[in-house]
Protein backbone atom coordinates (compact mmCIF):
# COMPACT_ATOMS: atom_id res chain seq x y z
CA UNK A 1 0.00 0.00 0.00
CA UNK A 2 1.71 3.20 -1.19
CA UNK A 3 0.24 6.55 0.58
CA UNK A 4 0.89 9.74 -1.10
CA UNK A 5 2.65 11.40 1.75
CA UNK A 6 2.43 15.43 1.65
CA UNK A 7 3.68 18.03 4.31
CA UNK A 8 0.94 19.73 6.33
CA UNK A 9 0.33 22.89 4.27
CA UNK A 10 1.95 25.88 6.48
CA UNK A 11 -0.97 28.06 6.67
CA UNK A 12 -4.34 26.53 6.81
CA UNK A 13 -7.76 26.06 9.44
CA UNK A 14 -7.47 23.95 12.31
CA UNK A 15 -9.59 21.08 10.74
CA UNK A 16 -7.25 21.07 7.64
CA UNK A 17 -4.43 21.01 9.51
CA UNK A 18 -5.20 18.29 12.02
CA UNK A 19 -6.32 16.04 8.80
CA UNK A 20 -3.18 16.54 6.98
CA UNK A 21 -0.60 15.77 9.74
CA UNK A 22 -3.15 12.75 10.69
CA UNK A 23 -2.73 11.41 6.84
CA UNK A 24 1.19 12.54 6.99
CA UNK A 25 1.60 10.05 9.94
CA UNK A 26 -0.22 7.28 8.46
CA UNK A 27 1.20 7.66 5.34
CA UNK A 28 4.47 7.55 7.32
CA UNK A 29 3.79 4.33 8.50
CA UNK A 30 3.28 3.28 4.74
CA UNK A 31 6.81 4.30 3.81
CA UNK A 32 7.94 2.43 6.52
CA UNK A 33 6.79 -0.79 5.31
CA UNK A 34 7.21 -0.24 1.64
CA UNK A 35 9.05 -2.74 -0.23
CA UNK A 36 8.83 -5.43 2.63
CA UNK A 37 7.45 -8.48 2.61
CA UNK A 38 5.15 -10.79 4.85
CA UNK A 39 8.70 -12.35 6.81
CA UNK A 40 10.53 -8.79 7.27
CA UNK A 41 7.31 -6.96 8.17
CA UNK A 42 6.84 -9.52 10.62
CA UNK A 43 10.61 -9.62 11.65
CA UNK A 44 10.40 -8.58 16.16
CA UNK A 45 12.86 -5.90 17.24
CA UNK A 46 14.86 -7.48 19.69
CA UNK A 47 14.10 -10.17 22.70
CA UNK A 48 11.89 -10.02 24.43
CA UNK A 49 9.86 -7.77 22.53
CA UNK A 50 7.92 -9.02 19.45
CA UNK A 51 7.13 -5.53 18.27
CA UNK A 52 6.84 -5.48 14.33
CA UNK A 53 6.12 -3.50 11.93
CA UNK A 54 3.17 -5.70 10.71
CA UNK A 55 2.09 -5.66 14.51
CA UNK A 56 2.06 -1.96 14.20
CA UNK A 57 0.09 -1.75 11.04
CA UNK A 58 -2.81 -4.29 12.84
CA UNK A 59 -2.65 -2.20 15.61
CA UNK A 60 -3.23 1.08 14.10
CA UNK A 61 -6.13 -0.38 12.28
CA UNK A 62 -7.17 -1.06 15.67
CA UNK A 63 -7.01 2.45 16.96
CA UNK A 64 -8.95 3.70 13.86
CA UNK A 65 -11.62 1.69 14.30
CA UNK A 66 -11.99 2.14 18.24
CA UNK A 67 -11.63 5.79 17.88
CA UNK A 68 -13.15 7.03 14.27
CA UNK A 69 -16.15 3.81 13.96
CA UNK A 70 -16.31 2.97 17.82
CA UNK A 71 -16.43 6.25 19.40
CA UNK A 72 -17.19 8.92 17.21
CA UNK A 73 -19.51 7.04 14.80
CA UNK A 74 -20.58 4.80 17.99
CA UNK A 75 -20.65 1.86 15.84
CA UNK A 76 -21.36 -1.28 17.63
CA UNK A 77 -18.51 -3.24 15.97
CA UNK A 78 -15.62 -5.46 17.47
CA UNK A 79 -12.06 -4.86 17.27
CA UNK A 80 -10.81 -6.12 13.87
CA UNK A 81 -8.48 -8.94 15.75
CA UNK A 82 -10.73 -9.63 19.02
CA UNK A 83 -13.88 -10.03 19.58
CA UNK A 84 -13.49 -9.77 23.24
CA UNK A 85 -11.61 -6.35 23.31
CA UNK A 86 -8.62 -7.20 23.82
CA UNK A 87 -6.18 -4.08 22.01
CA UNK A 88 -2.71 -6.51 22.43
CA UNK A 89 -3.88 -9.30 20.17
CA UNK A 90 -3.45 -6.89 17.08
CA UNK A 91 0.45 -6.88 17.84
CA UNK A 92 1.09 -10.45 17.61
CA UNK A 93 0.83 -10.59 13.71
CA UNK A 94 2.94 -14.21 13.91
CA UNK A 95 0.60 -15.70 11.13
CA UNK A 96 -0.46 -12.25 9.43
CA UNK A 97 0.02 -11.31 6.28
CA UNK A 98 0.73 -7.72 4.77
CA UNK A 99 -2.38 -8.35 2.27
CA UNK A 100 -4.48 -8.68 5.24
CA UNK A 101 -3.23 -6.44 6.98
CA UNK A 102 -3.14 -3.41 4.90
CA UNK A 103 -6.54 -4.38 3.24
CA UNK A 104 -7.78 -3.92 7.08
CA UNK A 105 -6.09 -1.01 7.78
CA UNK A 106 -6.73 0.78 4.64
CA UNK A 107 -10.47 0.12 5.14
CA UNK A 108 -10.84 1.71 8.78
CA UNK A 109 -8.37 4.62 7.42
CA UNK A 110 -11.56 5.36 4.72
CA UNK A 111 -13.88 4.89 7.44
CA UNK A 112 -12.51 7.58 9.26
CA UNK A 113 -11.98 9.87 6.72
CA UNK A 114 -15.50 9.36 5.82
CA UNK A 115 -16.96 9.72 9.72
CA UNK A 116 -14.76 12.56 10.52
CA UNK A 117 -15.66 14.84 7.65
CA UNK A 118 -19.27 13.92 8.68
CA UNK A 119 -19.09 15.85 12.10
CA UNK A 120 -20.04 19.15 11.99
CA UNK A 121 -17.57 21.19 14.37
CA UNK A 122 -14.42 19.89 15.86
CA UNK A 123 -15.86 20.80 19.15
CA UNK A 124 -18.65 18.03 18.90
CA UNK A 125 -18.22 15.99 21.67
CA UNK A 126 -18.01 12.03 21.92
CA UNK A 127 -18.27 9.36 24.88
CA UNK A 128 -14.91 8.11 25.05
CA UNK A 129 -15.51 4.98 27.01
CA UNK A 130 -11.61 4.23 27.29
CA UNK A 131 -12.00 7.97 29.35
CA UNK A 132 -15.09 7.56 30.60
CA UNK A 133 -15.36 11.13 29.69
CA UNK A 134 -17.06 13.30 27.30
CA UNK A 135 -14.37 14.33 24.58
CA UNK A 136 -14.23 16.70 21.95
CA UNK A 137 -13.85 15.27 18.39
CA UNK A 138 -10.49 17.44 18.32
CA UNK A 139 -9.56 15.74 21.18
CA UNK A 140 -9.56 12.25 19.45
CA UNK A 141 -8.50 13.41 16.30
CA UNK A 142 -4.99 14.91 18.25
CA UNK A 143 -4.65 11.68 20.42
CA UNK A 144 -5.02 9.67 17.19
CA UNK A 145 -2.27 11.66 15.61
CA UNK A 146 -0.33 11.15 18.89
CA UNK A 147 -0.75 7.68 18.42
CA UNK A 148 0.82 7.75 15.46
CA UNK A 149 4.04 9.66 15.58
CA UNK A 150 4.37 7.50 19.02
CA UNK A 151 4.49 4.31 17.05
CA UNK A 152 6.06 5.43 13.91
CA UNK A 153 9.03 6.09 16.21
CA UNK A 154 9.21 2.15 16.85
CA UNK A 155 8.52 1.94 13.15
CA UNK A 156 11.95 3.55 12.24
CA UNK A 157 13.43 1.16 14.51
CA UNK A 158 12.09 -1.73 13.41
CA UNK A 159 12.59 -0.87 9.83
CA UNK A 160 16.54 0.21 10.46
CA UNK A 161 16.70 -3.23 12.17
CA UNK A 162 15.17 -5.16 8.93
CA UNK A 163 17.26 -3.44 6.14
CA UNK A 164 19.44 -0.87 7.50
CA UNK A 165 17.33 2.27 6.20
CA UNK A 166 16.74 4.89 7.97
CA UNK A 167 15.01 8.30 7.61
CA UNK A 168 11.87 7.97 5.15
Amino acid sequence: MTMERLSPPPRAGERETLRAYLDFHRATLAAKCEGLGDEELRRRSMPPSTLTLLGLVRHMAEVERAWFRRTIGGEDVPLVWSEEGDFQAAYDASGATREEAFAAWQAEVGHARRIEADVESLDATVRAARWDDDVSVRLVLLHVINEYARHNGHADFLREGVDGTVGV
